[in-house]
C-alpha cells in the first residue's frame, strides 16, 4: 500500500475506533494534507487550530480556505487573556528572546495550556509530525499512547518525506501557506519563525536564536508509549 493509502486507512480507523478524535492543525503543509484527507473522505474528525495571538496573517487565512473547500467548521482555541496579559506586563511582549525559560513560558501560555483544553473529552488526537523534521522526532510512531493527556496520539505522516508532502499538495491542489514560497519550511508564531537557508534542517527557522538542538514548544512531549 502506498504512503497515501496507509495514511488514509489509519485516519479512517481512528475515526471509526477512537471517536471523538481531533486533528491538531498548525496549518502547516503536513496538516493541510491531513485536512484534505479528512475533508475528501468526510471523516467525522474535528479540526482545531491554536490561535496564539502571534500567528502570521497568511497562516490564519488558511482557516477560511479549509472551511470553504471542505465544509468543515474549524475550531479556534485561544490562550487565556489574563495569562497572556500577566506575562506581557511582567516580562514584556517579546521577552521570549531573552531566555529559553521565558520562551517556554510563553509557549506554555499560548500553546500548551490551550492544547490541554482542546483535547479535553477527546479519545485521540492526530498530528502532522514526521520523523525527518528533526532528530527529536526521528523515533515517532504512527500510534502512541499519550499519558500526558490521557488519550491516543496518531501521526499518519510519520514516515513521509518533505518531498512526499509537497507531491501530495501539488497532486490534489491543496491550499498552503504562501510563506513556504518565501523560504519558510516550518511555520509557527511570526516573531519566532524565519526562512531557512540551504543546508539547514526544516525546523532551523524556529527559535533560531537558541542554541539547543531540541527546539520544541512543549506540545509534543515524549512521555508517550508506542
Amino acid at each position: 500500500m502506498s504512503r497515501e493509502g496507509q495514511a488514509r486507512s489509519l485516519l479512517a480507523r481512528v475515526a471509526r475506533e477512537h471517536h471523538p478524535a481531533t486533528l491538531a492543525s498548525s496549518l502547516s503543509i503536513e496538516d493541510m494534507v491531513l485536512a484534505d484527507l479528512i475533508g475528501r473522505e468526510r471523516l467525522p474528525v474535528e479540526i482545531f487550530v491554536l490561535d496564539t495571538g502571534r500567528l502570521h496573517g497568511d497562516t490564519l487565512d488558511l482557516v477560511d480556505r479549509i472551511e470553504q473547500r471542505y465544509g468543515i467548521a474549524v475550531r479556534i482555541v485561544q490562550p487565556q487573556p489574563q495569562a497572556v496579559s500577566e506575562y506581557v506586563v511582567r516580562f514584556g511582549r517579546d521577552a521570549f528572546y531573552e531566555s529559553v525559560e521565558l520562551r517556554k513560558q510563553c509557549c506554555g501560555i499560548r500553546k500548551v495550556e490551550p492544547l490541554r483544553r482542546a483535547l479535553a473529552g477527546k479519545r485521540a488526537w492526530i498530528t502532522g509530525m514526521r520523523r525527518d523534521q528533526s532528530t527529536f522526532r526521528a523515533d515517532i510512531a504512527f500510534e502512541e499512547s499519550d499519558d500526558v493527556h490521557g488519550l491516543m496520539k496518531f501521526n499518519p505522516l510519520a514516515d513521509w518525506s518533505e518531498a512526499d508532502v509537497w507531491a501530495y499538495i501539488h497532486r490534489y491542489e491543496v491550499p498552503y501557506n504562501p510563506l513556504y514560497d518565501q523560504g519558510y519550511r516550518s511555520i509557527g508564531c511570526a516573531p519566532c519563525t524565519r526562512p531557512v537557508v540551504a543546508g539547514e534542517d526544516a525546523r532551523a527557522g524556529r527559535w533560531w536564536w537558541e542554541q539547543t538542538e531540541k527546539k520544541e514548544c512543549g506540545l509534543h512531549r515524549h512521555e508517550v508509549r508506542a
